[in-house]
């Protein structure tokens, strides 16, 4: 075993990484439950001998029958060959207790109940019980690495090695350092885990790690949009998962993984990163959690699950059928609205419908007015531009109106006219989704807070870019990096709804990160981190 010094350069301590993982034979999965039976078939798949230990040796024997099923399904769909499947089944070794002698392991992965007391004593016998050269890394998903390796002697040799359920699908693996953990051995690891085809990404070891830190972004600002009552869950998550092409909304991905899960961890990295707004639970959850309305394991959370099955959703709405065929007029601000451009594309799919357009400098009398702002109320802009504010609703720009159209109401909507522009954006066969007014569309919001996030996170140092977009792309497969996700619509965009959520709501929430708003000035891609005092040193 190689252990490379402060002294060794980058280098050489990658070289020597490299070759550790090339060379290691022999790991030890402590832990036979479904994440252990998943990393036991991903490394035995990977050409690594497997020693599967629980403390239950009827475990040990389920998980070898398990993961030697999974094989055998692989051939069976054309995945692996059955000599791959029989090489794979024979790297597969029941030892049974965890303290099996140890004597030609290279690698234990830990992956027992997420209980610290019960890491630390494990961890603390095994190093008395494997020979020097033996890593030890942890599979907690959010206990920190550092607080685990503080119970041993030598705490350079632990490191966490986060994988996520189901592990032969979901290809990120977080590598967490802890403060102590040997400087050679993160890159390492990262050099294991690609070799068993999976993505590795540098992870800090912080509340939340890299995945569930970047994902509050989302869940914790649909939560806050729904204490608002600014939308209702269904349509949070159309929203979410039509104008921003999200696999799932928010909603339903909060009653797949159960509030009982969800809302302690969003606590918890709150409480980590001492109660930082950006971060911030919500009583949504909190009540949800108390009242039982976990979601899919109790039938019910924000939508029913009849019988244990799929959820049910509510119907699209059907445009008003006593709505009267109005004119319609879009305001366009480059300054504060849709930008160059939102007038004439939705004007064109307005009059594609037979829907009549005004192309005057004003609307007629009769005209329902819309806006399309970035960052502001509707509501708003019809003050500020004079529009008349019965007769104006916003609809959100961002998307570019190709797939659903979210149209915004304030209270001093004349009904009629709002009826009217119900069924004048239901005309182009675009799904509609009505909601309340606010200082920025849901999407927008939900995307802003997104990209805030991650901006925060790399502010701080955390992560790299590269590994913040990676671990969000493949751990929460959102359809691109959340840094790259706000290059692509703009970062001076993203500023500006979130100056416009900041002073609309005066909530430290929305507090724009130093790393957008630099960036956005300088015009540097937020991708980029750009020139930092230890390079003029270097």
């Amino acid at each position: 075993m190689v252990h490379g010094g402060a002294g060794r350069d980058g280098a050489e301590q990658g070289g020597a990484a490299e070759r550790w993982a090339r060379d290691v034979r022999t790991l030890r999965v402590i832990g036979a439950g479904a994440m252990g039976r998943g990393i036991a078939q991903l490394a035995a798949a990977g050409g690594v001998t497997v020693e599967l230990a629980d403390v239950r040796p009827e475990a040990v024997r389920d998980a070898v029958e398990h993961v030697s099923g999974m094989f055998d399904r692989l051939v069976a769909k054309g995945r692996m060959t059955a000599a791959d499947a029989a090489a794979a089944k024979e790297r597969l070794r029941p030892v049974g207790e965890p303290l099996t002698p140890l004597g030609e392991c290279d690698l234990v992965v830990e992956a027992v109940r997420e209980d610290m007391d019960t890491k630390r004593e494990l961890f603390a016998a095994l190093e008395k019980a494997c020979p020097p050269k033996t890593v030890l890394a942890t599979n907690t998903s959010s206990l920190p690495v550092t607080a685990i390796g503080a119970a041993l002697a030598d705490p350079s040799r632990l490191a966490g090695l986060h994988f996520f359920n189901p592990v032969p699908l979901m290809r990120l693996v977080e590598v967490i350092p802890g403060a102590r953990t040997a400087g050679w051995i993160p890159d390492a690891l990262a050099a294991l885990v690609r070799r068993l085809g999976h993505e590795p990404v540098r992870a800090p070891d912080a509340p939340g790690f890299l995945v569930n830190h970047a994902g509050r972004g989302l869940v914790t600002e649909a939560l806050q949009i729904l204490a608002e009552g600014a939308a209702e869950p269904v349509d949070v998550d159309r929203i979410a998962r039509d104008v921003l092409g999200l696999k799932m909304g928010p909603c339903e991905l909060l009653d797949l993984t159960g509030m009982d899960v969800s809302h302690p961890v969003m606590e918890s990295v709150w409480t980590g990163f001492y109660t930082e707004p950006r971060l911030r639970p919500s009583r949504v959850g909190r009540a949800r959690l108390e009242a039982g309305l976990l979601g899919r394991k109790t039938g019910e959370g924000f939508y029913a699950y009849p019988d244990g099955g799929a959820k049910r959703e509510p119907a699209e709405i059907t445009p008003p059928a006593d709505a009267e065929r109005r004119p319609v007029w879009i305001h366009e601000d480059a300054a504060g609205g849709g930008g160059p451009g939102a007038r004439e594309t939705l004007g064109a799919l307005l009059a594609a419908a037979d829907v009549e357009v005004e192309s005057g400098d004003g609307p007629s009398d009769r005209a329902v007015v819309l806006v399309t702002p970035y960052g502001e109320p509707g509501g708003a802009v019809a003050v500020r531009e004079g529009l008349p504010p019965e007769r104006t609703l916003s609809v959100d720009p961002l998307g570019g109106f190709f797939t659903r159209l979210t149209l915004g109401v304030h209270p001093a909507v004349d009904r009629a006219a709002g009826r009217s522009a119900v069924a004048a954006l239901a005309a182009t066969g675009r799904p509609v989704s009505v909601v309340r007014d606010g200082p920025a569309p849901v999407a927008q919001r939900l995307l802003a807070s997104v990209v805030n996030v991650a901006c925060g996170i790399a502010e701080q140092g955390l992560a790299r870019p590269a590994d913040i977009d990676t671990a969000v792309r493949l751990g929460l497969g959102y359809p691109r990096g959340p840094l790259e996700w706000g290059d692509h619509v703009g970062a001076e965009t993203v500023l500006d709804i979130l100056e416009g959520l900041s002073l609309g709501t005066g909530d430290p929430r929305y507090r724009p990160s130093t790393w957008l708003t630099e960036r956005a000035g300088l015009g540097l891609p937020l991708t980029e981190t750009g020139t930092r005092p230890a390079d003029l040193l270097s």
